[in-house]
Order: structure tokens, then C-alpha cells, then sequence
């Protein structure tokens, strides 16, 4: 019979996830701020490198409250979403439709994280741990700034440079 599982396992599983997943998001963003020609989306790729190095800290921080050694697991959503920006770069290189992709695959990666952060936050309420609700939080609100100014790029200038 298997080993009865409870929301605590279950948080440090997604919270391994996430951390994982930062952790690769750190290592494509700054080739993103490379591929992207429009100086608005190049200077918000390289501020939101800025951003999940700290989101990092935090989730270090979450770990250490839990008395858990701060460590990620393979995170496969991530990757793939990786690799699709990875395919953006090279097949619409040199193209006025790069940009437009690149938000697009920012995106997908903003809205995986705020899907972690946000479930994060919900359990550590319910578990009862406070500090970890505070520190989910600010990340999460990050995450959802810059999910919103990555539309705001889209809208005011990448989709229409793209058409």
C-alpha cells in the first residue's frame, strides 16, 4: 500500500518545481534579451532576469522556513516551454515576426509561473505558514506586472512591427 501523501509533500514537490524552473528561466533569459530587437522588450527581458534571481532568493528563503535543503526537480512544462522559445529564435530569426514570438513564450512562461506561485500561496495558507504566504505573494504579484507589461509590448508596438 502506498505511503499516504499529504498537502505539506505535495507543496515541497511544486515548490521544488518552481525552483527548478527559475533556475532554467535564468539561464534562457538572458538569451531572449540577445535574440529581441525591440529595445522595450530587450531591457524588460534583462529586468525580469533581475526579478527571478530575487524570485530564487525567495523561494531559498521558503525552503529554509520548511527546514527543507533548497533543491529543484526536473521540471518538464518548463523545459518544453523553453525549447519552444529556443525554436521562436532560431526559425524567425532576422524576421519582423521574432519579437511577437518572443513575447509570445515569455508569456507562456509567466503564466506557468503565476499557476505555481498562486497554487504555492493557496497551500501555504492553508498550511498555516504565514511567512512563506508573504513571500509567494510578492512573487506572484511580480510575475503578474510583468505578464502584463509583456501585453503592453505586444500591443504597442511587436504585434504590429510583426503584421
Amino acid at each position: 500500500m502506498p505511503t499516504e501523501k499529504t498537502l505539506d509533500d505535495l507543496f515541497l514537490d511544486t515548490l521544488k518545481d518552481i525552483y527548478y524552473a527559475e533556475k532554467q528561466i535564468v539561464k534562457t533569459l538572458p538569451k531572449m534579451a540577445k535574440a529581441a530587437t525591440a529595445p522595450e522588450l530587450k531591457a524588460g527581458f534583462e529586468k525580469h532576469l533581475e526579478e527571478s534571481e530575487g524570485h530564487i532568493e525567495r523561494l531559498e528563503q521558503v525552503f529554509e522556513l520548511i527546514g527543507k535543503p533548497a533543491r529543484g526537480k526536473t521540471c518538464d512544462a518548463i523545459l518544453g516551454i523553453i525549447e519552444e522559445s529556443k525554436s521562436i529564435i532560431e526559425d524567425f530569426k532576422g524576421t519582423s515576426a521574432l519579437d511577437a514570438g518572443l513575447v509570445s513564450a515569455a508569456q507562456a512562461v509567466e503564466h506557468y509561473e503565476i499557476a505555481r506561485y498562486g497554487t504555492l500561496k493557496t497551500w501555504a495558507q492553508q498550511l498555516g505558514m504565514t511567512e512563506a504566504v508573504s513571500l509567494l505573494d510578492a512573487t506572484l504579484k511580480e510575475e503578474i506586472a510583468t505578464d502584463k507589461k509583456l501585453t503592453q509590448v505586444a500591443e504597442s508596438n511587436v504585434n504590429r512591427m510583426a503584421a
